[in-house]
Order: structure tokens, then C-alpha cells, then sequence
């Protein structure tokens, strides 16, 4: 049976801008590529990385900004993000060196996040005295392993 794909429209802010594009068939996460002038090291402290894109993400759909593995094997990672489906502008992504010494060029064109795409679940919240009880309890921050 053959389900109906989600359209997310692309606008491209600068001619070399890349869409945002899967690497393999069943990856959860599409490659998302820097879009630079020049390039930019990546040290401790927040740096801020254009795609020269910007996505329209219709109501119903959840996309989150997420690191790539490759980078963060080299000690580089993106903060998780959320694309809203009302936000218009270029998606950028903050990128830090999380281990002591490590400096990360960034060129144009270079794969810097992903981007994950889910439905949303429409919810709401109801306030309540008392939960279920469950095994776990209270158990938190380690308390079900190392």
C-alpha cells in the first residue's frame, strides 16, 4: 500500500543552497548543509551556521533539528531545535566544540545537522492528584541503569 508523502516547501535564500537531502534510503534524518561566504570555526562558544534555506512546515508536522554522528565523533554538536510551522526565516543552526581544545572548520556546502520529521499527536494536558502507579515510580536520572 503506498502512503501520501508530506510536502514541505523549500525556499532557497542564496544560489548555493542545498535542500535539505537524505543520505540512504531508510535514514530517519535528512542531511542539512552549510551555506557560507567563507568559512567559519566552530570553538566552545556558540557558533551560528545559515543553510540559506527556509522551510515551510505545514501544521500537523514536527521538525527538529538534530547533530550528525560524524560530527560529534570530531567533538562538534548542534543544539536540538524545532522548526515551527509558522516560522518563515533561514534555518540556522548552533553549532559548539563540546570537548577542550577541539576547533572544527565549517565550509560552504559541508553537512552540519539533520533534520527529522514526525507528525504531531494532538493533546491536552489534564491536571490530575494522582498518577498510575508503575515499577519505576519516581526513579529518575540513572535510576534504571549506569
Amino acid at each position: 500500500m503506498s502512503e501520501r508523502l508530506a510536502s514541505i516547501r523549500v525556499r532557497r535564500l542564496r544560489p548555493n543552497a542545498k535542500l535539505p537531502f537524505r543520505a540512504t534510503e531508510h535514514a530517519s534524518g535528512f542531511d542539512l548543509y552549510a551555506c557560507l561566504d567563507a568559512a567559519v570555526e566552530v570553538g566552545p562558544g556558540p557558533t551560528l551556521v545559515g543553510t540559506g534555506i527556509a522551510m515551510e512546515v505545514p501544521a500537523g508536522l514536527d521538525a527538529q533539528i538534530r547533530p550528525r554522528s560524524g560530527l560529534a565523533r570530531q567533538g562538534v554538536l548542534c543544539t536540538l531545535g524545532t522548526l515551527d510551522a509558522d516560522y518563515r526565516g533561514e534555518l540556522i543552526v548552533t553549532l559548539y566544540a563540546y570537548a577542550p581544545g577541539v576547533r572544527h572548520v565549517i565550509h560552504d556546502g559541508d553537512r552540519i545537522a539533520q533534520i527529522v520529521i514526525t507528525r504531531l499527536e494532538p493533546v491536552q494536558f489534564e491536571e490530575a492528584a494522582e498518577l498510575s502507579e508503575t515499577a519505576r515510580g519516581e526513579g529518575g536520572h540513572g535510576s534504571t541503569g549506569r
